[in-house]
C-alpha cells in the first residue's frame, strides 16, 4: 500500500524513503487501532493482530487501485 500512496503524494515521482515513511505510519496507524480502538468491539478484550487491521484495510484498497489503474488503461 505505501508505494502507491507515496507515489500520489508526491504526483506520480516515486522515493523509497518517501514509501518506507508512510509504510511505518500505516503500520503504526494499524498497531494503535488493533491495540486501541477495535478491542472495544470484541468480547473478551484482547486487540487484533497488526496485520489482521493492516489486511483489512489494504485489501479493499488494492481493489480499488486494480479498478481504476485498469479503467484508465495503465493495468496489466
Amino acid at each position: 500500500m505505501s508505494g502507491p500512496i507515496a507515489r500520489r503524494l508526491l504526483r506520480g515521482a516515486g522515493s523509497l524513503a518517501v514509501a518506507a515513511l508512510v509504510g511505518a505510519v500505516i503500520v503504526l496507524a494499524a498497531d494503535f487501532a488493533g491495540a486501541n480502538l477495535f478491542p472495544m468491539y470484541l468480547t473478551n478484550g484482547t486487540s487484533l493482530p497488526v496485520g489482521v487491521v493492516t489486511g483489512a484495510l489494504g485489501a479493499p484498497f488494492l481493489l480499488w487501485l486494480l479498478v481504476t489503474t485498469n479503467r484508465v488503461g495503465r493495468g496489466g
